[in-house]
């Protein structure tokens, strides 16, 4: 089979494509023939080694993906070969086959599309488990969403939206900012040319944000989390812009509001069940047409390195997915 390769770390234009050997099914994981895998920011950091999960040389990057059952191996029972299903795979998916965990491996509901189904879990995932199960938003209550036309931070206005929230999106141009207020933002902000704090405070009379989303870390985290309102909530989801901030800790003191971590990798694999749960509710949100992924672009396996340096630009709008 074909897949791209990463063996040794660096920038996207290092990857290989190979020629390499089929996956086999072992006890509780199955092999997928990929028909769409989603590129994912995580992915461009495990090229070059600086994220959490570091697979062993070569590995393909690439963490969700859909497909078709080809072989299942022992203990699973839900999934039988030629089966359609989508999976979280962690790394892998930039190939014509790929290992999935039985347990993160779902049935592709009727009428789903393959890149849609591999457009979903990362982003939906993430800010679902987000929203409701870290921050608790309750209809009426204030988003802010940091970074808000990439694919998690699209999501997180799409449900916050759904959610009853008022959703302030906050961006770096106007491009990215009306397809925000497309999905549901009612407020937006340009934080290339506008200052965000000040803008908050005429949005929100001076009150500020009840729950601030912040997959992008930088030098926007310190103005976000002194615009939180009281007993607010301030979600660290992610470092995009490169920088690990630090914040004073008296804010969080001043305000009673508090700083929760967001990491669904680690939800999904402790809190399965519960994990399983979000999944099944979030697929019958787009059943009812109240969630839908802005797929930006497809790209072909050879063209994958272009996918990861298009994501690492910040030249992608909500997701892109390569199609083996």
């Amino acid at each position: 089979m074909k897949a791209v390769l990463c063996r040794q770390y660096g920038l996207p234009e290092t990857l290989t494509v190979e020629q390499t050997d089929s996956p086999k099914a072992v006890t509780g994981k199955l092999v997928i023939q990929v028909k769409a895998c989603g590129v994912n920011f995580p992915d461009t950091l495990m090229i070059q080694g600086k994220y959490q999960v570091k697979p062993p040389f070569p590995f393909s990057p690439g963490g969700e993906v859909a497909g078709i059952v080809k072989e299942v191996g022992e203990c699973i029972t839900h999934l039988k070969p030629g089966d359609r299903v989508f999976a979280l795979t962690g790394f892998g998916g930039f190939a014509e086959e790929t290992l999935a965990d039985g347990f993160k491996t779902f049935p592709l509901p009727a009428g789903m599309e393959y890149d849609t189904a591999a457009s979903m879990m990362y982003t939906y995932g993430t800010s679902y488990h987000a929203l409701k199960d870290r921050a608790d938003l309750q209809p009426g209550e204030t988003l802010l969403v940091l970074g808000a036309a990439g694919g998690v931070g699209l999501a997180a206005v799409e449900l916050g939206r759904m959610m009853g929230a008022n959703v302030i999106a906050a961006a770096s141009t106007d491009e990215k900012l009306a397809l925000c207020r497309q999905v549901g933002a009612g407020d937006t902000i340009n934080y290339s040319r506008e200052d965000l704090r000040e803008r908050l405070r005429q949005i929100t009379g001076g009150r500020g944000v009840d729950v601030v989303y912040d997959p992008v870390g930088g030098p926007l985290t310190e103005a976000a989390l002194r615009s939180v309102s009281w007993q607010g909530r301030y979600l660290v989801v992610g470092f995009a812009a490169g920088q690990i901030p630090a914040i004073p800790l008296n804010l969080p003191l001043l305000k009673g509001c508090s700083v929760v971590g967001v990491f669904w990798g680690a939800f999904a694999e402790k809190q399965r069940q519960d994990n399983q749960d979000n999944v099944q509710q979030l697929l019958a949100f787009y059943q009812q047409g109240r969630i839908k992924p802005h797929i930006q672009a497809q790209y072909p396996l050879d063209k994958a390195p272009q996918a990861l340096r298009d994501m690492m630009n910040r030249q992608v709008l909500g997701k892109v997915v390569v199609i083996p």
